[in-house]
């Protein structure tokens, strides 16, 4: 009995044993890792440089007072086209106290030695006629009478300047702000009421408006470090505008700043681009655009996707790797030339027949799995 009981528990045992192997072997008869395959192509590749900006007038005139004061009326409004010499304001002359007695009296004393002067003249006017004073004195004293009427109308029109800005209220009058090119106004960042200084050697003046021509507009924007020794002048460039949807502008690039700014830890420089409008687009000054400058182009070049590379550990040299049979691949070191950021040119190193390894396919999630499942 215990003979058979024991041939009973090696035949369980045996069992169990055979039971294990088989989960082995059944665990590692999953098929190897197969991996997708790509080919190169013929591609056309640019390689660009993308800055961004906004585009903005060529030049814009601040037009500013030519006497302190306040302003009386304000005439045009933001976006009203102007020509060169229309009325934009008024100015009232506050005159300063001191001033304006210090020039009454210059008329006072100029009044005063007028009339001394009349007399002398009229005296010797009387002489000359009789033939008593010689032709050289009376033409002395009639000078001086000439200067002393003069030196009052002098003095009355620096005393009119200052109490009312203007010597003769003529079109020209200081108090009268007039455009000085043609243009739209673009800005007026004052109001009826608001004090403003005139610009002197201390001063820059207050803005009464700022015109611009629109028909002349810029693109302005930044470059970084890396990129603004690859620009040229004359480089055509295309603009995109974020107001402007579905639309590029051409344009060319005429200025390159020869000093960068630290912004946020990274150096810009600012580039000017020469902006072609088409008559029937209208362009506000300050919309934000996107400019990509062409550095190179090529066409018609063998290119693969740069997923596909890899990097060598140590030389950082890329490569791919090629098939050469059933999961068997061979490295092959490449020679890259112009790149898109999404396909990059080979020069050597493959041919369009090769088949290039994709060695970092994605694995769907578990959920996905479960899915197909």
């Amino acid at each position: 009995m215990k003979k058979i009981l024991r041939y009973v528990l090696i035949g369980i045992g045996v069992i169990l044993v055979l039971y294990a192997v088989a989960r082995v072997l059944k665990t590692n008869s999953k098929p190897a890792v197969t991996f997708d395959t790509a080919t190169a192509t013929e591609e056309t590749i640019t390689n660009r440089v993308v800055a961004t900006g906004k585009v903005i007038p060529e030049d814009e005139v601040l037009i500013k007072p030519q006497i302190s004061g306040i302003i009386e009326s304000i005439l045009v409004e933001e976006g009203d086209k102007l020509k060169s010499g229309d009325l934009i304001a008024k100015i009232k002359v506050v005159p300063n106290e001191q001033s304006l007695v210090s020039a009454r009296g210059r008329v006072s004393n100029a009044q005063i030695a007028l009339n001394n002067a009349k007399i002398e003249y009229d005296r010797n006017k009387k002489l000359f006629d009789k033939g008593v004073v010689a032709s050289q004195d009376f033409l002395s004293v009639e000078l001086q009478y000439n200067q002393a009427k003069q030196e009052l109308q002098n003095a009355q029109n620096d005393y009119q300047i200052i109490r009312v800005g203007s010597a003769g209220g003529s079109a020209t009058a200081n108090t009268n702000i007039r455009a000085t090119v043609d243009g739209t106004v673009l800005e007026i960042p004052v109001k009826e009421g608001d004090q403003v200084i005139e610009a002197n050697n201390f001063n820059d003046g207050t803005s009464i408006a700022t015109i611009a021509d629109m028909s002349k507009m810029i693109f302005e924007g930044q470059v970084d470090e890396a990129e603004v020794d690859k620009l040229e002048m004359g480089m055509p460039i295309s603009i995109n505008l974020g107001a402007v949807q579905d639309k590029e502008f051409d344009a060319k690039l005429k200025f390159i700043a020869p000093k960068g700014v630290e912004d946020q830890g990274a150096v810009q420089f600012t580039i000017k681009a020469d902006l072609s409008l088409p008559s029937d687009v209208f362009i506000r000054a300050g919309y934000s655009a996107n400019a990509s400058i062409i550095l190179e182009k090529k066409e018609g070049v063998l290119a693969i996707k740069e997923a596909l590379l890899q990097f060598d550990k140590e030389t950082e040299k890329p490569y791919v790797e090629i098939v050469t049979g059933e999961n068997e691949y061979e490295r092959r070191d490449l020679e890259l030339g112009v790149s898109d950021g999404i396909n990059v040119e080979i020069l050597s190193g493959i041919t369009k027949d090769d088949k290039i390894k994709v060695w970092n396919k994605t694995e769907p999630m578990d959920d996905e799995k479960k899915g197909d499942s």
